[in-house]
């Protein structure tokens, strides 16, 4: 049973994570977080206690100042606070220094997205094989549990296509995993998460898995409209993601893709931006000798994703659309939540795309000091019982729900009891 959580990352979903901790504190103990910028952990504290979310309200709640890139701080800072549990939801450049801090403490790894190298862009697949994945031996020769992607895409739509490969089908064609963001933050241009992870995401190749191999498209190549639950008809474009490099190995499925909604604004913005080379991650010099980073400069001037919180409207919906076979009859479903902006930042003072992406990262927490999920090992979540997960998650709002032959309102959950008896 492991207890006391380290936080590191300050930024919107920081803050989802560190509410989210606060209202099961008396399960997860003592709460950390950590960031470069000290000014934003206290801030995020101070949030926390505005909206009375400790459930032990005497308990500890602490800020630290972290460059997360610099492993021995970590370690550290883990035996300093005594954290058993690291929840990462730093930028992705800081994965591997803080897996390999937390190889060194025993503590248990949590993170949202994959490992990027700040001087490459779309590696060869499957990512994880390229650095996490090297890790696996040693966090299973340790006993240490790391759970990689754990927040909604990655994370929570592992599970999706999990639950729905042992429960809903005999053979599975195909997983589109759609993401599409329906509301509006009222700004001319801005991007949910740091732009810097945002448009590097979208300024190289294109992968998907089909006919059981690697796809390579260009971005805003392919798209697909489909009539989703709440959101109604929503035009989406095939993208590279994370949880496509673990399904394509863990799951016997064919074809995997994933599909982000895109306004045709925010398609010309990125579009010029790309083409007058401000998306580039590469240094240029400019007259007086000073060397730039366009990207981090493009990050530098656009809105803190943080920011858009108060004014932001509408919802969210992102499923997983899974066809194949049942009884040899031919099935379709559509595995999904919806997020509301405004009721998020009524809970927890951070827009929709951060409660997704933070909720499922502390349910993982929550499960590993329970026990459920401390594997000793380093898995993705689609390697993990999906069962308790989704119904946590339920509780912790994030509700499950499938669509099938037009109706949608079925609530997924599950008997625990009686899958622990079976």
């Amino acid at each position: 049973m492991k207890k006391h959580v380290l936080i590191i990352g300050a930024g919107g979903v920081g803050q989802v994570a560190a509410h989210k901790c606060a209202q099961h504190n008396r399960l997860l103990g003592d709460i950390h977080i950590a960031s470069r910028n000290i000014k934003k952990c206290l801030a995020v504290i101070d949030s926390v206690h505005e909206k009375g979310a400790l459930q032990n309200p005497k308990g500890v709640l602490k800020a630290h100042q972290l460059d997360a890139m610099d492993t021995a701080a970590v370690r550290r800072l883990i035996e300093h606070t005594g954290a058993q549990i690291v929840i990462n939801l730093g930028h992705a450049f800081v994965n591997m220094s803080v897996l390999q801090a937390c190889i060194e403490t025993g503590a248990a790894y949590l993170d949202t997205a994959i490992h990027e190298d700040p001087e490459k862009i779309c590696e060869t697949p499957p990512w994880y094989a390229n650095h996490e994945w090297k890790r696996k031996a040693i966090c299973a020769d340790r006993g240490i549990t790391a759970i990689l992607g754990c927040g909604f895409d990655p994370g929570v739509v592992n599970a999706y296509a999990a639950l729905a490969v042992h429960e809903y089908f005999d053979t599975v064609d195909s997983i589109d995993i759609i993401d599409i963001n329906a509301g509006s933050h009222g700004k001319y241009f801005a991007t949910n998460f740091n732009p810097e992870i945002n448009f590097r995401e979208f300024t190289g190749q294109v992968w998907s898995w089909q006919n059981s191999q690697w796809r390579s498209n260009k971005m805003f190549e392919i798209q697909r409209t489909d009539d989703l639950p709440v959101v109604g008809k929503q035009t989406a474009y095939l993208t590279g993601h994370d949880e496509l490099h673990s399904l394509s190995q863990n799951l016997n499925v064919p074809n995997i893709r994933f599909w982000m909604g895109f306004g045709e604004h925010y398609i010309n913005v990125f579009t010029v931006l790309r083409n007058i080379g401000l998306l580039s991650e590469k240094p240029v010099t400019l007259d007086n000798g000073q060397q730039v980073v366009p990207l981090q400069l493009v990050k530098a001037v656009l809105p803190d994703p943080a920011s858009l919180a108060p004014g932001y409207i509408g919802k969210t919906c992102i499923g997983n659309l899974v066809k194949g076979h049942k009884d040899g009859q031919a099935r379709e479903v559509f595995v999904y939540n919806v997020a509301d902006h405004v009721e998020a930042f009524a809970e927890v003072g951070s827009q929709g795309i951060s409660y997704t992406a933070g909720v499922p990262a502390v349910a993982a927490a929550i499960l590993i000091a329970q026990g459920t999920w401390d594997v000793q090992k380093m898995v993705n979540v689609e390697e993990l019982p999906y069962q308790p997960f989704i119904n946590l998650m339920n509780q912790m709002g994030l509700t499950t729900y499938l669509r099938e032959a037009g109706q949608d309102d079925c609530l997924i959950s599950f008997d625990l009891a009686e899958l622990d008896a079976s």
